[in-house]
């Protein structure tokens, strides 16, 4: 079920974004057998497996990468597969006999997908770093955060999982599209600062035009403005407001009882800071749950900051089915929607076991290829 039903991925086990690239495209249908080590790497936040869920909709099998018979597996797999993903440092899948120009030779047609924060090649190439230092590089840390402050760290969404697995994501079904429509297959080279650093393509140009500043909080919609912020309630709990257009922000103005007179022109920088307090002192006047029944059923452009917890209980999200539960966890939906090609429900992360060799492999290998690696200790 789903759009990429029929779609074949390798996906050698890494952590992050790599992870969540493959969980994209097997969310959408796409059958995804991922190669874990015999001894996974500790990364100092293990959990159950059933908790990682970026592991869910695939089948896994535990191989050692130093027998060369492993390699072989993996090749023959590669034979029938559309797509490979791999998140090793450069260099790494070559030596190991994996990379792209042996996967190439028993597969002309396949794409081969390579995750790396900074990439192929470059001076920073061979060198570790995390979603933190490759987002720095590019400007985009250096804009979040409010002025005077230190930048904030915006987890690890916008290098991983935007820069990252959704650039890979999309360069896999690009390439894959491309080899069934009679073309070769190729190496997608993704690379978290060139993910990241495209995301912020509207600010580079912005800036250019001399309309956003280099300052950090000094901007309409970096907490600069006082109609594009967060505001704390009477309770503690903060509401989010950002009416940017002229009739959204007198709709707020009017719910809020505040003449427009009053703070100015919305666009005069000046105006600011007078407005923004005046804000902060309206807004700590009512609780979090009064602000949501006066302003979310408007055109004020508003919205309560929820929990992790509070947001699958949010009514708009649970009309709409955003969250779902699987074996116990509440968890995000495959996102986005088809109307004619639904993808199914999630299946629960799998470790690797004996027991699910044989389910695991049925859709690449015929069952006395199965045996015959089971016997040759080849698979654990």
């Amino acid at each position: 079920m789903g759009p990429l039903a029929g779609v074949k991925i390798v996906e050698l086990a890494g952590i992050g974004p790599g992870p969540m690239c493959a969980m994209l495209l097997a969310d959408l249908g796409a059958t995804v057998l991922r190669i874990d080590r015999r001894q996974p790497v500790k990364l100092g936040i293990e959990r159950p497996v059933r908790y990682n869920l970026l592991l869910r909709n695939r089948k896994t099998i535990a191989l050692d990468l130093k027998d060369p018979a492993a390699i072989d597996l993996v090749l023959t797999l590669v034979e029938g597969a559309d797509a490979l993903i791999e998140g090793f440092r450069p260099g790494v899948t070559e030596r190991l006999g994996l990379g792209p120009q042996a996967c190439l030779a028993r597969n002309s047609k396949l794409v081969y997908g390579r995750m790396t924060g900074w990439g192929q090649e470059g001076p920073l190439a061979q060198y570790a770093g995390h979603d933190l230092n490759y987002i720095a590089i590019t400007g985009v840390l250096n804009a979040i955060g409010r002025s005077g402050q230190a930048p904030s760290i915006p987890l690890n969404l916008i290098g991983d999982y935007a820069g990252g697995s959704l650039y890979l994501a999309m360069g896999l079904l690009a390439a894959i599209l491309h080899a069934r429509n009679g073309g070769a297959g190729q190496v997608v080279d993704a690379a978290i600062v060139d993910g990241t650093a495209n995301l912020a393509t509207t600010f580079f140009g912005m800036q250019a035009a001399g309309i956003w500043r280099d300052q950090r909080g000094a901007n309409i919609t970096d907490s600069g403005s006082h109609f594009y912020d967060v505001y704390e309630c009477a309770d503690g709990k903060w509401i989010t407001v950002g009416p940017i257009e002229d009739k959204f922000y007198l709709e707020l103005l009017r719910l809020l009882d505040i003449s427009p007179d009053t703070l100015g022109a919305q666009l005069d920088q000046s105006n600011w800071p007078a407005a923004r307090a005046l804000f902060a002192l309206k807004f700590r006047t009512r609780d979090r749950a009064q602000w949501t029944t006066l302003l979310e059923h408007s055109d004020a452009c508003f919205a309560p900051v929820l929990s992790w917890s509070e947001a699958p209980d949010h009514p708009h999200l649970k009309a709409r089915g955003t969250f779902i539960e699987v074996d116990g966890i509440v968890q995000p939906a495959p996102a986005p929607r088809f109307s004619a090609t639904v993808p199914a429900t999630p299946t629960p992360p799998e470790a690797p076991h004996p027991a699910t060799l044989d389910a695991a492999l049925s859709v690449w290998l015929d069952a006395h290829k199965i045996n015959d690696l089971k016997k040759a200790g080849t698979l654990a």
